[in-house]
Formats: structure tokens, C-alpha cells, sequence
């Protein structure tokens, strides 16, 4: 019998290996590196989300969906389309960049800063930049806005509205379910967990959205207007006034993108076709321009296995990304033990001369928080100069992992802060007895199997949840207080749960600096004291095993892949957003894992 059950295992191993194959020696069978055409544009189309840390796929896996053309949710790594703006500028084979924004499903507000600097640089080298879209959400158009000429399609538009915080409230639905949202909580500013007890926005939560999202607002239209030669102040105006325009335009939505200099004109495809082929020629087929896609070009240029000198001198880049679960994670979340590994493996290497951990997360668990943090303060005992750059987002946990570096940077639009606590235990005794169902039993101590969520909560175990969360609100001021410099009454004073932009947290003394990743780098290597050309950056990473680096190498090389031709712009529909929110909404729930039922969580995404 174990001789039979072997056989099959092996057996069906080998049916995997010729599977497998047999898909991907066809793909190689050509023979042939990606050739980046002379004289031509680069395709730059970003689709799907844009994140710091894409999250991780098994390369096979990856494999066989690239071949399928099925893959789903794709994201792209900001830092790999910075690689190829930096790399294109000084490409003397393209001669040009065209923007298809149209793809981007999402993109947060420190991303879009990172990639409009990146556009930025690339026009430094004298090369024509344009945009082309059907029709771009306000997020899409800030890329596009970056442009020296932008268009649209004729039945196409420009949607800016302005920046919204709207979330699903759950109480009326949790009674009708009879569900017990049992919430504990320090901070009266702390709303991650409103839609659980209220059915509407609180108060204080429309007082700390309204401040936050009027900054970033205010750093959106600027710039715009910067971008587009606009006067700022009258893009609320045409906003606010838009229903009448659009009375009076006969429902034209291109035309006022035109009239109100959004844009530089309207064409179809076939006329942006015809405007590209005029700019760097045909290409040799006949059918579009001479060009080649963005990800084909990062084949082209990049290698499959990055190489780190091991002797060099290093300033260490750790990627905290996503949001903050105990244990172990994958990336694009933030487990505990994983970015704690990841710090120890820097600190201990004996060429890391500076750390600089890049934050990009709402928070999530407390003590996996803890966990990282101390690692953290482990390497500044070292003597290692610790820097924090903060993205999109670095509060709540994120806060807490950031606070006690030696010192920190935001970015304008930086949502941080959310210097607060709650726990969430949902039981369902009423539920249960509704539907007959009951639970009863005997244990040793009061305490014995009180955390049922079948029977409730007793009052008992309240006050110790509530203790314990009184407990770990008191050592978050702490432990800002002792890295910022300040007085525990004063960091509760700004703290209690309210979310702050970057240009206000500078104000406040929460950050030190306003200014890029690539500011914080050098930073840390000043307090290193290393020169400029003295060391290399080490982005700390999870490593590869042989099988993956193997896939890695076959997936990039591209042999035998025929290049797609961009001719048809994507765009983005309601329901997908929607359904993406949807999604989001689950994911979070899921990452609510922390041993003491204890978020260090801000629930404070943007729309």
C-alpha cells in the first residue's frame, strides 16, 4: 500500500514537471532578449494598484497566469516605474514618453508625489512627454496633468471632485443580526471602530477628517495648477458650479475639459495614433507607433536577481508595508516576527552602517507593533543611526514603529498620527439564542472560558479588556513622548486618536522633515558619516529560494514573448472600485489577529 501511494506521488510529480515544461519551454523557445526599438516612445501604463511593496505571488504561480493572461488585481511597485523614468531619460533609444494613466485602480497620495517628481526629472532631458486617456478619474489625471501636452477622447472627460472620507456603518445591521459589537477604546478622536456602534460619523471624527483632507486637498490643486498653468482657487469653483456648466455645454463632457485648460484638445484614437506616428515614426509592422511598454522596458533594463555587493558600505531600506498582523506575513502586510527578522538581519550585518525604515501603513496590531519597535531600538543601542521616511500612511502602528527614530520624515500629504487604541470582540449570545442554540457549562475560576463568544462578556472581563487598553494608550504617549522629546501632557493633547497630515504633524513636532525617501537615505548616511559615493543602498527583502530565483530568471528574460502594442487605453468603472473597497473592507477584518485583542489601527483611507 505505501509502495502504491509512493508511486502516485511520484508519479504525479513528474506529470507536474512535464505540465510545467510544457508551458514554459515554448515561451523560450525563440531565443532573444527584450530590444528596446531605436527612436521610440515609451509606453508608460500603470495599471491595477501602485503600492510600495507589491504583495506576494509564488513565481510559478505568477507563471501560469502570465501565460493564461488571466492574472488578477495586478499592482505595480512605485519604485519600479521610478526605475524606469530614471533609466528612460538617459535612454538615447526613446525619444519620447506617452502617459496611459487610465489603468490605475488606485495610487496613494505620497506615490503620486514620488512618480510626479519622477516625470518631473524626465523632462530635464529635453524629451517630449504626453497623456492620453478615454476619460481620468482624479487620481489618473494628477499623472496625466504632469504632461507637456494631455488629451482625451472626444466622448471622454475629467472627473475631479475633490477628496471625500465616507464609510459603511454596521450598528443597525449588527442589532438586527443581534450581534455584541463589544468595543473598547482610548481616544475620542480613535473612529476606526465607529461603523461597529454608530450608524453615522461622529463629531470628532468629521472634525479630524475635515482638517486632514483639506490639506491634502489644498496640496492636490496646487499641484495642478502648478502643473497646468491654472489658477488653483477656481478649480473649487468649476467643481461646486459644475452641474450648471454642464447644463449649459449641452452635456459636453470633453469640451469643458478643454475650456476650463485640464486638457489641450480632443482626439480619437486613430487621431493619437496618427499624432504618435508623426512624432517617432511606425513601427515595423505598420500598425502604431514606433514604441515599447513600460514593463517590457523594465526587462530590458533591469536584472532578474538584484546583486548587493556583500563587502560594501550600506545604508539598510526596510519596506513596512501594509497593515501590522502578529506573527508571520507575507508581503504587502506587515507581520511582526517577519519585519522584526528583517531589522535583525540588517542590524547584524556588519556593513549596515544606517537604517532607514520606510512606513507605508494605517497600523494594526499592538503587539506585533511592539515587537517591531523593539527590534528597532535594539539597533539604535548598536549605535546605528535609525531614520524613518513615511509614505502614504504611517499611523496608529505605524506611528508607534516610527516614533523612536532618531529622526523622521513625511511627506506633505503623509496621513499620520492616530495616536490612540481600541479593542473589538464581537459575541453572538443573542444571535445563538435567538435561533435556540445555548451554551452552559461549569470551569474552575470565574474567569475560566470567559472569553466565549457564544455566552458574551462578562462585566469582569470588560474591566480587564478596558484596563489593558487604558494600559497600552498610556504607554503609546510614552513611548512618544521619550522618542519626540516632549511631555506626556502634550503628546496627549495632539494624540487621543486624531489623524494629521504631514504638513501639519511638521507643525506639531510629530515629524522632523518634509521631503522624499531618497531625502531620508541621505540623511542617514550624514549621521553615518558616509560619503556620497561610500556606500550602496540595501533594500532588506525576503530571500528567494533556489526554485524561485530559477522561475525569476525564466519569467524576466522574456524569450520568445511578442511585444503588445498599446493602442487601446484602459479605464477604470464604479463597480470595480467598489467591489476593490468591498475587498479592502474584508481583508482588514481578517488582519485583526493581535494576542490581546489591542489595534493600533487608523481606518483613515481617502477617496
Amino acid at each position: 500500500m505505501v509502495f502504491k501511494t509512493n508511486a502516485i506521488v511520484v508519479f504525479g510529480f513528474m506529470a507536474l514537471m512535464i505540465t510545467i515544461f510544457g508551458v514554459i519551454v515554448p515561451m523560450f523557445s525563440d531565443g532573444g532578449k527584450v530590444e528596446v526599438p531605436e527612436g521610440s516612445a515609451l509606453v508608460f501604463a500603470p495599471s491595477g494598484v501602485i503600492t510600495e511593496q507589491p504583495a506576494f505571488v509564488d513565481p510559478i504561480s505568477e507563471a501560469f497566469n502570465d501565460a493564461a493572461g488571466n492574472a488578477s488585481a495586478p499592482e505595480e511597485s512605485v519604485y519600479d516605474l521610478l526605475e524606469i523614468l530614471r533609466n528612460a531619460k538617459d535612454d538615447d533609444r526613446i525619444t519620447m514618453l506617452a502617459i496611459y494613466p487610465g489603468g490605475i485602480t488606485s495610487c496613494g497620495s505620497a506615490m503620486l508625489e514620488m512618480l510626479r517628481d519622477g516625470i518631473a526629472d524626465f523632462k530635464t532631458s529635453g524629451k517630449k512627454v504626453v497623456a492620453y486617456g478615454d476619460m481620468f478619474t482624479q487620481t489618473q489625471y494628477y499623472l496625466a496633468a504632469q504632461a507637456d501636452e494631455v488629451y482625451i477622447h472626444p466622448f471622454g472627460g475629467v472627473l475631479l471632485e475633490g477628496y471625500s472620507r465616507v464609510r459603511t456603518y454596521y450598528a443597525e445591521m449588527l442589532e438586527k443580526v443581534k450581534v455584541t459589537p463589544n468595543v473598547f477604546k482610548v481616544g475620542k478622536y480613535k473612529s476606526a471602530i465607529e461603523p461597529y456602534l454608530r450608524n453615522d460619523m461622529s463629531d470628532y471624527a468629521k472634525e479630524a477628517n475635515r482638517a486632514f483632507l483639506a490639506d491634502l486637498w489644498s496640496i492636490y490643486k496646487t499641484d495642478i495648477a502648478a502643473a497646468r498653468g491654472i489658477n488653483a482657487d477656481d478649480i473649487d469653483t468649476q467643481i461646486n458650479n459644475y452641474a450648471e456648466t454642464m447644463k449649459s455645454s449641452n452635456g459636453d463632457f470633453a469640451s469643458i475639459a478643454v475650456d476650463q485648460k485640464l486638457v489641450d484638445g480632443l482626439k480619437n484614437r486613430p487621431d493619437f495614433r496618427a499624432m504618435m506616428i508623426e512624432l517617432v515614426g511606425e513601427n515595423e509592422k505598420e500598425t502604431s507607433y514606433k514604441q515599447i511598454s513600460h514593463k517590457q522596458y523594465l526587462k530590458a533594463i533591469k536584472p532578474p536577481i538584484e546583486f548587493v555587493n556583500p563587502n560594501s558600505k550600506k545604508v539598510a531600506v526596510i519596506v513596512a508595508k501594509g497593515a501590522i498582523m502578529d506573527g508571520n506575513q507575507k508581503e504587502g502586510s506587515i507581520g511582526g516576527d517577519t519585519l522584526a527578522r528583517k531589522i535583525r538581519k540588517a542590524r547584524t550585518d556588519e556593513n549596515v552602517k544606517a537604517i532607514v525604515l520606510r512606513v507605508d501603513s494605517p497600523g494594526g496590531s499592538a503587539f506585533a507593533s511592539e515587537v517591531i519597535r523593539q527590534e528597532l531600538v535594539k539597533a539604535k543601542e548598536q549605535g546605528l543611526p535609525l531614520v524613518v521616511s513615511m509614505g502614504t500612511y504611517a499611523a496608529s502602528g505605524g506611528y508607534w514603529i516610527s516614533a523612536n527614530a532618531d529622526e523622521i520624515w513625511a511627506r506633505p500629504s503623509t496621513i499620520t498620527g492616530s495616536i490612540g487604541i481600541f479593542g473589538f470582540i464581537p459575541t453572538f449570545e443573542k444571535a445563538l439564542g435567538w435561533a435556540g442554540v445555548h451554551r452552559d457549562g461549569v470551569g474552575t475560576t470565574e474567569l475560566a472560558g470567559s472569553m466565549d463568544v457564544g455566552r458574551g462578556l462578562s462585566d469582569d472581563v470588560k474591566t480587564i479588556i478596558q484596563a489593558n487598553i487604558e494600559k497600552g494608550y498610556d504607554r503609546f504617549l510614552n513611548l512618544v513622548a521619550s522618542g519626540r522629546d516632549m511631555t506626556v501632557e502634550r503628546v496627549d493633547e495632539i494624540a487621543q486618536g486624531r489623524v494629521w497630515s504631514g504638513v501639519k504633524a511638521l507643525e506639531l513636532g510629530l515629524v522632523d522633515q518634509l521631503g522624499t525617501l531618497k531625502d531620508a537615505i541621505k540623511s542617514a548616511a550624514s549621521k553615518a558619516k558616509l560619503e556620497d559615493d561610500d556606500y550602496d543602498v540595501w533594500y532588506v527583502k525576503r530571500e528567494l529560494s533556489e526554485k524561485e530565483k530559477l522561475i525569476k530568471q525564466l519569467l524576466n528574460s522574456t524569450i520568445g514573448e511578442e511585444p503588445v502594442e498599446f493602442d487601446t487605453p484602459k479605464s477604470t468603472t464604479v463597480v470595480s472600485d467598489l467591489m476593490a473597497k468591498m475587498q479592502a473592507e474584508m481583508k482588514k477584518l481578517e488582519g485583526f489577529n493581535d494576542p490581546n485583542h489591542a489595534y493600533v489601527h487608523c481606518n483613515c483611507v481617502i477617496q
